[in-house]
């Protein structure tokens, strides 16, 4: 018996496959109810995956509602140090199309596609000694993740986690966190309420975390690495908090996914106005020609069109779901020519040296050839 064991474990290891960015099928393996209205998935691969990230990083989902392709992006909110699962923690947003297709309708055992895991938003980049977690709502999962993977790799990290929550029923992961506050003294736990229902006892902050009760739960956040995530109110006004309190902002850190900031539409504007004047003074000499391989199809674009851009004048559809070259959804392997890429994380130096690029964000500086 003792024989059989050890061959299916040396079977089980050596045809364990590691994660890596790219398209992967998944599959479901459990639902998790963390609050009314929020769900955590887990996955995991029907042959052995590490699934290696860095805490912090996010997955791309590749669903079909109502006979539509959607990709949504999620942070992962499991650690690493459980290495053969990842999880995504989701809110239902009254109207989201994503968020309550997923808690009615995906269930354990159902299969799916992710794309990732990327990021530039993570612990492992920017290591210390001291580190403040603020997270407000479902911005926890980052957090999260990074909280359980200090914990479980039994990391000299000094942690203070603040979370605020609108009130204490819509705490999540509460349990967890007050069982790690438990556990290691390098582990302090502040937890903000904005009010209390009906019935409610709560011995805790209340209100919003503002700069009193920053220098009253962590006296030394000006000397951490701060690390935030939250709706976009809740970090404009920690940034505005932080540098009126004189932090040095390079040791800020904050999940940037999610929608597009305006000065980034405007700057869109802004460069489409250029287009069109560059577009004038330009002859058919200027335009460059990008060939799609796979497809037979080429079109002739201008030097500032991206690649993306490029593939919808010819009606191929490269999936897309961020635009900003943030969420690596829409990379491509680039056989010849030269692009300007200006991403924000989406795409790993590894990918780039292998040729493969973003198409979203990638603008043509000579003739291409694109495998697609």
């Amino acid at each position: 018996m003792s024989n059989a064991i050890s061959r299916d474990n040396y079977h089980h290891q050596i045809n364990t496959k590691t994660w890596s960015n790219g398209r992967h099928l998944v599959r479901c393996v459990k639902v998790i109810e963390e609050t009314t209205d929020v769900k955590t998935f887990c996955f995991m691969a029907e042959q052995p995956v590490m699934f290696f990230f860095k805490p912090g990083q996010f997955v791309t989902l590749e669903l079909e509602i109502d006979s539509e392709q959607v990709m949504r992006s999620y942070t992962i909110s499991s650690s690493p140090s459980v290495p053969y699962s990842f999880s995504i923690t989701v809110k239902r947003l009254p109207g989201g199309k994503v968020s309550n297709y997923l808690h009615d309708n995906l269930q354990e055992g159902e299969e799916l596609a992710v794309h990732g895991p990327v990021g530039l938003f993570n612990c492992i980049d920017y290591p210390a000694e001291k580190v403040l977690l603020l997270s407000g709502g479902v911005g926890i999962t980052p957090l999260m993740s990074m909280a359980r993977w200090f914990f479980d790799t039994n990391a000299e990290v000094d942690m203070h986690f603040v979370h605020s929550a609108r009130t204490p029923s819509d705490i999540i992961y509460h349990r967890e966190l007050e069982h790690i506050c438990s556990r290691i003294s390098n582990f302090n736990l502040s937890l903000i309420c904005e009010r209390q229902q009906t019935g409610q006892a709560w011995a805790g902050y209340r209100g919003y975390l503002d700069s009193h009760k920053l220098n009253m739960i962590c006296p030394d956040f000006l000397q951490r690495e701060i690390f935030c995530c939250g709706p976009e109110v809740y970090m404009n006004a920690v940034k505005k908090m932080l540098t009126d309190n004189g932090f040095n902002m390079d040791n800020y850190h904050e999940e940037s996914f999610g929608a597009t900031p305006v000065e980034v539409e405007q700057d869109a504007l802004e460069q489409a106005e250029i287009a069109v004047d560059q577009a004038d003074a330009l002859d058919s000499a200027d335009m460059l020609n990008i060939e799609f391989l796979k497809s037979g199809k080429s079109v002739q674009i201008y030097p500032n069109e991206t690649v993306h851009t490029a593939a919808s004048k010819l009606g191929l559809n490269i999936p897309k779901a961020c635009g900003m070259g943030i969420c690596g959804t829409c990379k491509v392997m680039k056989v010849a020519g030269d692009v300007v890429m200006e991403h924000n994380g989406g795409i790993t130096d590894e990918d780039v040296a292998a040729g493969f690029i973003l198409s979203c964000c990638s603008q043509a500086g000579t003739d291409l050839q694109i495998d697609f």
